[in-house]
């Protein structure tokens, strides 16, 4: 039987600011605010948007994954850009700490809420496979989950993952080609800039040095090693 008296306040607040408790919590934000974006576009699509009712079932289940993805893609890219350029957390002579051991609050925060949106996603998948995409999404959910607790639990690397998030910033324009191709706007002029636009993203991201690429797909296996070998 549990004894409630040693349960104390004390007790609570322990759990409640320890990492464990922030990583578990952060993800599960993450879920319940892809959820709630969710149903929230649909609500909105339907009172705001006449075409949604003629779509199929299959195209307003895309059409609402891709609303919490642009969601997601605004607070990662945003968190992402603030964290590595305009806070102190990575600057040289702001910490004695390797700048890829740093962390804080907010990175954590944020790796926590990716893990949230990548599993719900991927579950969406997973429940209408292959509607929402092939195994091709699963691999790519897959190895970023992995890679993003790894960064996550050994606080190791975190600079590199948001970085590499930071590329969630061209998802918006890529869900809005795809809203604007269903509603039957491909031959207008916003269809047009949009396209200007994720070109001119895809060029700037393209510039990053190709070896955040090799990281994300090294980075989980060498972390793996330093646990094992502990």
């Amino acid at each position: 039987m549990v004894d409630l008296a040693s349960f104390s306040p004390v007790c609570f607040r322990k759990l409640s600011s320890s990492k464990e408790f922030h990583w578990l919590g952060s993800c599960a934000f993450g879920i319940i605010t892809c959820k709630l974006v969710y149903e929230i576009t649909g609500f909105i699509s339907l009172s705001c948007f006449k075409g949604y009712q003629k779509l199929s079932n299959k195209e307003k289940v895309e059409w609402n994954n891709r609303g919490f993805s642009t969601f997601h893609a605004f607070i990662s890219s945003l968190g992402s850009l603030y964290l590595v350029l305009f806070s102190d957390l990575f600057d040289e002579d702001s910490s004695d700490a390797l700048i890829v051991n740093r962390t804080s609050i907010i990175s954590n925060t944020i790796l926590g809420f990716s893990i949230g949106y990548f599993l719900s996603d991927l579950v969406m998948i997973l429940w209408h496979f292959p509607a929402l995409g092939g195994l091709e999404y699963i691999l790519h959910h897959g190895l970023s989950m992995f890679s993003i607790f790894l960064s996550l639990i050994s606080g190791q690397g975190q600079i590199y993952i948001l970085m590499v998030l930071f590329s969630e910033s061209t998802t918006p324009f890529v869900n809005l080609r795809w809203y604007l191709d269903v509603a039957g706007q491909k031959s207008s002029t916003i269809y047009v800039y949009n396209g200007i636009a994720l070109f001119f993203g895809w060029l700037v991201l393209s510039s990053t040095p190709q070896i955040l690429v090799s990281f994300v797909l090294i980075f989980p296996l060498c972390i793996l090693g330093c646990i094992l070998a502990h």
